[in-house]
């Protein structure tokens, strides 16, 4: 099909000639306009009609600097006619399609097509007749065989409308890296979903264990003095020992008060952030022996979110918790700071620190990898510093993230 058309009234005849041989001269002139585009590589294919009906032939003309191009190209490249008939393909094209391109001049597009997505096809060939068309196909390499591709489809100026442009993209990487990313995304998810079935069995042994030593031995107490109470021989012996159960029954009731505010520390709901972290301080401070300096700078300043204030508190519980098991600490530094867009928190002990390079490596063991996990599930960080001694370990949790405005300051007078 050539790039350039003779004008409508065909060529103008010589002077002087008239009837058929003006007819003659014009069919002439056309015909060695249409050799001379051939010869310069301006025709790509012709449609010719014959006993066998309409058929396009390929032409092997010049090689311009445009098909030189179009055949280096890494993407696929085709012209069809309106119908989707292929003139042309490139290289690339015929690779992707894995057939000659001498068997692909004059082929049906919509054929290659997967035959779920040819009613699609159909349409997508219309809407490119009037405006450009994009969209995701599957190509034909075989009987069995699949290409995923991106095809761009469009008019071609120079043909009148009468010719389609097409750029096929292949999407087999990026559709294997979706698959990996999927799969990575699962095995994620999977691993994610195993570390929080261990936390939570190894949170039931914890009660369990603590409901034991403590709570049961406190009521173990009090049934032995239910029991002494009924030898009592006096009265002032009954007077002893309910004083005495009295107060085994005031310690059973502060152990589990401090197992349930562990499970879920209710003063968050009731009194914010502030309030819960200087009771667990002083809490723990009475428990272990260890001293605990707390200083809140702005933390209670406007409303927190739930979620940041549950990873704060777990977060320090659990650094306390790895100085008292671990650090040999006296003392402990718990500095909370609300700055424009997250809250930050510093843990400083004086205790005898740790070998950095073996926390990479065995991060469980020092719960490292549960305080991880909370704050990067609200997009912050922990991050651990040994020190000449004892060891510093910052935390951030951003508020952007959970739709926080940084508060205002007042301005002092």
């Amino acid at each position: 099909m050539p790039r350039r058309r003779a004008r409508p009234d065909g060529p103008v005849p010589r002077a002087g000639l008239s009837g058929p041989g003006a007819g003659l001269l014009a069919r002439l002139k056309t015909a060695e306009d249409t050799l001379r585009a051939i010869r310069s590589g301006e025709v790509d294919a012709l449609m010719v009609s014959g006993r066998h009906g309409r058929q396009v032939v390929a032409l092997q003309g010049g090689e311009p600097a445009y098909r030189l191009l179009v055949e280096a190209m890494s993407e696929g490249a085709a012209t069809l006619t309106r119908d989707g008939t292929l003139l042309y393909c490139n290289r690339r094209f015929a690779e992707l399609v894995r057939r000659p391109r001498a068997r692909l001049i004059g082929v049906e597009v919509r054929s290659l097509v997967a035959a779920s997505e040819r009613e699609r096809f159909d349409a997508f060939l219309s809407d490119a007749r009037r405006a450009p068309a994009k969209g995701e196909f599957a190509l034909r390499r075989s009987q069995k065989s699949l290409v995923p591709v991106y095809l761009s489809l469009d008019r071609l100026d120079p043909y009148r409308g009468q010719a389609l442009g097409m750029v096929i993209t292949d999407l087999s990487e990026q559709k294997r890296q979706q698959i990996a990313d999927i799969e990575q995304a699962r095995a994620t998810q999977r691993l994610l979903l195993e570390r929080t079935l261990s936390a939570q069995e190894e949170e039931r042994r914890r009660i369990a264990r603590e409901l034991h030593d403590e709570a049961g031995q406190l009521l173990t107490a009090i049934l032995v003095g239910l029991r002494a109470l009924e030898h009592a021989r006096s009265l002032s012996d009954v007077e002893a020992v309910g004083r005495r159960l009295r107060a085994v029954a005031g310690q059973a009731l502060d152990e589990v008060g401090r197992l349930a505010r562990g499970l879920h520390p209710a003063v968050l709901d009731d009194h914010g952030l502030g309030v819960a972290l200087r009771r667990y301080a002083a809490e723990y401070a009475n428990a272990h022996g260890i001293a605990v300096k707390l200083t809140l700078d702005d933390v209670d300043a406007g409303t927190l979110p739930s979620p940041v204030q549950i990873a704060a508190y777990r977060i320090l519980q659990e650094a306390l918790t790895n100085v008292a098991r671990h650090a040999r600490a006296g003392a402990v530094s718990v500095r909370f700071t609300r700055r424009a867009g997250d809250v930050e928190f510093a843990v400083t002990d004086d205790g005898c620190g740790f070998d950095a390079t073996a926390v990479a490596v065995s991060s469980h063991r020092l719960g490292i990898q549960s305080m991880r996990e909370r704050a990067a599930m609200l997009g912050g960080t922990v991050t651990f510093k040994p020190r000449r001694k004892g060891t510093t370990v910052l935390v951030q949790l951003p508020l952007a993230s959970q739709g926080v405005k940084a508060p205002k300051r007042r301005r002092s007078a």
